[in-house]
């Protein structure tokens, strides 16, 4: 089974201000209430350390292989519960110029015999705290911007 979950945002700053705290990991435990924890580097191949933080859920270490990095505008992941094929997360940032600044689009794709019985978590939980996360970079990325 495969399951989708998508959040976006229009954030006042530039994209390469967004990308900078994005990609700042070491920083997340600062501001970021859904991944206060990681540690790593944004290069495709590195091996992140995170620890997710739904909101109302446990805490989850994950350990995912970063797979695309274009800098300034996409970011992704792909972590695994267990063995591949179990439950498996491709996580992704995407972050496009428009006129307000940044529209920021987080996702994920699941897939694997766990989706299902998870689903409810998913769009409950987990989409909370890609809400929550949002909002966070956002305060944390205008608060970085200059006045106009």
């Amino acid at each position: 089974m495969q399951h989708r979950i998508e959040t976006g945002i229009d954030i006042a700053a530039p994209p390469g201000t967004v990308w900078a705290h994005l990609t700042d990991l070491a920083s997340y435990a600062e501001w970021n209430p859904f991944i206060p924890s990681a540690a790593g580097t944004a290069e495709v191949g590195a091996r992140l350390s995170l620890r997710l933080q739904p909101p109302g859920g446990r805490a989850l270490p994950i350990r995912p292989e970063v797979t695309e990095v274009v800098p300034g505008e996409v970011l992704e992941w792909l972590g695994h519960l267990g063995v591949p094929g179990l439950f498996d997360g491709r996580h992704r940032f995407e972050l496009t110029a428009v006129p307000s600044g940044t529209r920021l689009v987080q996702s994920e794709s699941f897939s694997g015999l766990l989706v299902r019985p998870l689903k409810g978590f998913l769009d409950g939980a987990t989409l909370a705290g890609f809400r929550e996360m949002d909002a966070a970079l956002t305060r944390r990325s205008e608060a970085t911007e200059p006045a106009p």
